[in-house]
């Protein structure tokens, strides 16, 4: 393990996300989950990583640490589309009309990692930019319905059928649209102990 370093701490993930605690489980980590269940609300004059910078702290300042080896990992993703953040959409009508806005379009995917010990406190930010081909109403119903993508924001998932047939190319950290920038997580994680 070339992180020997984090064996001395006790990671805790703050988040029931599949694909981050998949991520974490692949960059080789041992870690706990222990979720927080606040309700995402946000200032509405905060733009872009503001949004998500606000949410990533809002969500490690509800998580209990039990001790000064404990580390705290608290993250938020949006979808930044035309001066609007698409969080997760609350029920089929929104998803479609999320995936209309994204199509033939560039937008930016947007994660904020908050890392939290008992002694400080540090926020950091990723951003990706995603070019969606045009997709067709055909296209964009057959995925709602078969992916049924509530739980991501921008109503889609890269790693599905849709960033298959639908997403021209990326600049940026392919894992931050999947929800966690891990190369970044990785280098913050590793100063933030130091």
């Amino acid at each position: 393990m070339p992180y020997q370093i984090l064996h001395n701490y006790a990671i805790v993930l703050g988040s029931n996300s599949p694909r981050r605690k998949q991520f974490l489980t692949d960059l080789g980590l041992t870690f706990v989950v222990r979720a927080s269940d606040i309700d995402e609300i946000y200032p509405p004059e905060l733009q872009r990583e503001q949004i998500t910078d606000f949410i990533a702290r809002l969500k490690a300042s509800s998580i209990a640490l039990e001790h000064d080896k404990e580390i705290l990992i608290t993250s938020d993703t949006t979808v930044w589309n035309e001066g609007k953040s698409l969080g997760k959409p609350q029920d089929r009508e929104e998803a479609v009309a999320m995936l209309q806005s994204l199509s033939g379009k560039m937008h930016e995917v947007i994660t904020s990692i908050c890392l939290k010990t008992t002694q400080k406190e540090h926020t950091f930010h990723a951003v990706t930019e995603v070019h969606f081909s045009k997709l067709t109403a055909a296209q964009i119903d057959y995925y709602v319905d078969q992916y049924k993508p509530y739980d991501k924001a921008g109503a889609y998932g890269i790693q599905e059928w849709i960033g298959l047939v639908g997403i021209e190319r990326i600049n940026g950290s392919y894992t931050n649209i999947v929800g966690l920038p891990t190369t970044e997580l990785m280098k913050e994680l590793l100063l933030f102990i130091k």
